[in-house]
């Protein structure tokens, strides 16, 4: 029978927009969020690109979708099983709850990359070393500054951090790390009077609305430094500062500069809940691990289950207007799909 029950896993950005769709298209949602609190990785965003939109207005605006009376939402819960019975999903949670739902939308989302796991870079070895996650924190705390509480003059931003990259599995890119660069940078002059920003990229991949005007005006406007070369190498000096080796490979010969603090732009991965999710409902993956849609071009938001729907970077990298859009696809096909059951 069907009671056009859907659940949602993940309570990010797509779960949160997928939620929101579904509600108002008459059907009854449970959304199921691991942490204790929805929004997802935006939550860790002080601000935004392209517009340097404040993340806290995208979290007002994504909580405004889900308070809605065919919402139940359930924190602090992950996903202990997920199998088809007689017609329906039934979904059980950490929390000892058995969910039933005619369908389900997955939105769990991506993990940043550890970058811990590239020791050559330094994370976790040496002081002010740290992700562009963690220097977003900074922005949000209002001051970039280092352990011993000094104010950084000479930073340098790595980009590509378990991205496009063999040794770490990853051979993807993860693009949103280099706009992701570009905004920090930006901020960090406007943080810092006379602050000297190096970037070192591979590519410089600017393909989103007003990202390659936002890498211009960085190097005009604000005097950020590009270098293209992989960095090999970081390293602490006697004095303290960090030594980054790299390669110019635009100029053709080796680069090595000395900086009091480097970010590393940490790049996307499937998250850990989504692999599970993966395995107990039996979903397919791509050589990317992400989950693979039915169809790349018409299907996006399809699994090779029946029933099952994509929602957001969990199928690929994706910025916060494409996992909206993605989201609202989701919600369409669901009720597609609500509608031929009948």
């Amino acid at each position: 029978m069907m009671t056009n029950n859907v659940i949602v896993i993940g309570g990010g950005t797509a779960g949160m927009e997928v939620a929101g769709q579904l509600a108002r298209q008459g059907c009854r949602v449970t959304l199921v969020e691991k942490n204790q609190e929805t929004g997802g990785n935006v939550n860790n965003w002080h601000h935004l690109f392209p517009d340097r939109r404040a993340g806290k207005e995208v979290i007002q605006y994504l909580r405004s979708q889900i308070d809605h009376t065919a919402i139940t939402l359930i924190t602090g819960n992950t996903i202990s099983g997920l199998r088809h019975d007689n017609g329906s999903f039934l979904i059980n949670t950490s929390g000892g709850d058995t969910i039933a739902a005619d369908a389900v939308v997955v939105a769990t989302g991506f993990d940043l990359f550890r970058s811990e796991r590239k020791e050559e870079y330094g994370y976790h070895i040496y002081d002010n070393v740290i992700t562009s996650a963690d220097l977003e924190e900074m922005f949000r705390e209002g001051e970039v500054r280092l352990t011993n509480g000094n104010i950084p003059q000479t930073i340098g931003i790595v980009h590509c951090v378990g991205s496009r990259d063999e040794k770490a599995g990853n051979l993807y890119c993860s693009k949103l790390c280099c706009i992701t660069a570009v905004k920090q940078a930006i901020e960090i002059t406007e943080y810092i009077k006379d602050a000297r920003v190096y970037c070192f990229y591979m590519d410089m991949r600017m393909g989103g609305a007003m990202y390659e005007e936002i890498y211009r005006e960085a190097q005009e406007k604000y005097g950020v430094n590009f270098i293209r070369g992989k960095v090999s190498e970081v390293s602490e000096t006697i004095d303290h500062k960090l030594l980054l080796k790299a390669e110019d490979t635009l100029a053709g010969r080796p680069v090595k500069l000395k900086v009091d603090m480097i970010v590393l732009m940490a790049g996307m991965e499937m998250s850990e809940g989504g692999i599970e999710v993966s395995e107990m409902a039996g979903l397919n993956r791509g050589a990317n691990r992400f989950f693979a849609p039915a169809d790349n071009h018409f299907g996006s938001n399809l699994s090779n289950r029946k029933g099952i729907f994509y929602a957001g970077s969990c199928t690929a990298p994706m910025n916060i207007t494409e996992t909206i859009s993605h989201a609202r696809a989701a919600a369409a096909e669901v009720i597609d799909y609500l509608k031929e059951k009948i």
